[in-house]
């Protein structure tokens, strides 16, 4: 029996799809037209959805070890002070090319809201024009920072996890490794939303094309703007791919999710075996019948409401 998408899902995603037919991709290497569009689209479906009015948001500012200064915007629930307690450092999605902490604020904010647990949201460096190892160095140093930080923000600093989505997923699960290889800041729990582990998921699948919002030329944009000409080499360091770590064992427990529409499919599939069979903890999903971030379109289907009220366990549990 072929793929289908799931009904409800179909519906709220029938526009874009409908859009998306009419229009022309943009070329392989085209980063300015993906910014263009996919940062409108996911501006739109941030404020599709009510912001909670019960989570503050204060600006902080790291400089980092290159002399560049990022931005990290902490989220934290009203009335939610006394003993330390767990946190999150969050990173955005956009396939390492496109995004920035402001379009994520109402998301954050609703997990924040509903979990309890705060949220330090990273302004990582973006490729092409700041390529490996900006972006994972820069989520490092917030995870870094954070603990520093841990007692002034009221932070048990045992209880910090990293939590990201696509290329967000992939930050910060190479943040995983990097701390455990370097003997870093102890990472309580990896929080992987469809994550972006592999730059040699680049070849079609002709069951997931009818389907697939993040398609393989946008992976091989995205790679290669991290990468240059090593993506998808013999060489490719595991902290700008983490697909490519020798051992995982020792890595912190880890909640990954994945639609079954997903071009990552088969690449987060892997990991989470490849996790367990190292003797790292793991909680895996398998969406049926959901593409790529869909869930922030068709966020009142029956299946996001699943997967958010899973992230929030997740969240919860740090």
């Amino acid at each position: 029996m072929p793929f289908t998408l799931d009904p409800q899902v179909a519906e709220a995603l029938a526009p874009i799809a409908a859009a998306m037919a009419e229009a022309t991709p943009p070329p392989v290497g085209d980063v300015a037209a993906r910014r263009a569009a996919l940062e409108g689209l996911i501006g739109h479906a941030d404020t599709a959805q009510p912001t909670p009015d019960d989570v503050t948001i204060t600006d902080h500012h790291l400089i980092t070890a290159d002399g560049a200064t990022i931005l990290l915007r902490w989220y934290a629930k009203l009335g939610t002070g006394g003993e330390p307690g767990p946190a999150a450092v969050y990173f955005h999605g956009g396939g390492m090319i496109l995004g920035h902490v402001g379009l994520f604020d109402g998301s954050v904010s609703r997990y924040v809201s509903a979990s309890g647990t705060p949220i330090l949201s990273v302004d990582y460096r973006l490729a092409p024009e700041h390529p490996y190892p900006a972006p994972v160095e820069d989520a490092y140093a917030a995870l870094v920072w954070l603990h520093e930080h841990a007692a002034d923000l009221g932070v048990d600093p045992t209880r910090i996890g990293v939590f990201g989505d696509s290329a967000g997923g992939g930050l910060a699960a190479a943040v995983s490794i990097l701390a455990r290889d370097r003997k870093g800041p102890a990472i309580a729990r990896q929080i992987l939303v469809m994550p972006m582990l592999d730059d040699r998921t680049l070849t079609p699948d002709p069951q997931l094309a009818p389907f697939v919002l993040w398609s393989w030329d946008d992976n091989r944009t995205g790679w290669q703007a991290l990468l240059g000409d090593t993506a998808a080499g013999p060489d490719t360091p595991a902290y700008a791919a983490p697909a490519r770590v020798v051992d995982p064992a020792g890595l912190p427990p880890a909640y990954i999710e994945v639609g079954q529409l997903d071009i990552f499919r088969d690449e987060d599939l892997t990991y989470a075996l490849r996790l367990g069979q190292a003797g790292v903890p793991v909680e895996f999903h398998l969406h049926p019948g959901v593409p790529h971030e869909f869930e922030s379109i068709a966020f009142t289907s029956e299946v996001a409401r699943r997967v958010i009220a899973d992230r929030v366990r997740a969240l919860a549990s740090l």
